[in-house]
C-alpha cells in the first residue's frame, strides 16, 4: 500500500507551502489521479483522512479528479477516450498508441487560509 507513502510525501509539500504562505489552515486539496497511475483513489482518500488528523489540514477536503484515459494513435492520429484498457485504435486497429491522459498523479490545487487579503488576477 504505497498510497500512505504518497500521502506522507504530499503532506510534506502541503505543510512546507502552508508555512511559506503563513497559512493558518489548509482547507482543500485537489489532485489528479489517472487510471494508469498505479494508485487506488479510495485508499489514497482513506490515507489522506488518517494523515491529516492533528495537522493544520485536519478539516481539509480532498478532491480527486480522474482524468479520462485518452490515447492517440501514432499511425492515423486519431485520439480516443477509452473506458477500457484495450490498446488498439478503434479507427485503424493499430496498436501503436501513445497515452495522452491517464498516467497523471498531480497535486493540482491547495486552498489555505491566511491573514493576507485575497489576490485577484
Amino acid at each position: 500500500m504505497h498510497e500512505l507513502s504518497l500521502v506522507a510525501s504530499m503532506f510534506e509539500t502541503l505543510l512546507d507551502l502552508a508555512q511559506a504562505h503563513d497559512a493558518r489552515r489548509i482547507t482543500g486539496v485537489k489532485i489528479q489521479v489517472g487510471a494508469l497511475a498505479g494508485v487506488v483513489p479510495e485508499i489514497l482518500e482513506t490515507a489522506f483522512d488518517s494523515y491529516k488528523k492533528g495537522t493544520i489540514a485536519e478539516s481539509a477536503v480532498l478532491t480527486i479528479v480522474k482524468p479520462p484515459f485518452t490515447v492517440r494513435c501514432r499511425a492515423c492520429g486519431s485520439e480516443t477516450v477509452r473506458d477500457d484498457f484495450v490498446m488498439a485504435c478503434p479507427a485503424c486497429v493499430s496498436t501503436d498508441l501513445e497515452v495522452i491522459h491517464g498516467m497523471e498523479l498531480v497535486l493540482e490545487k491547495i486552498e489555505m487560509e491566511t491573514d493576507d487579503p485575497p489576490q485577484t488576477s
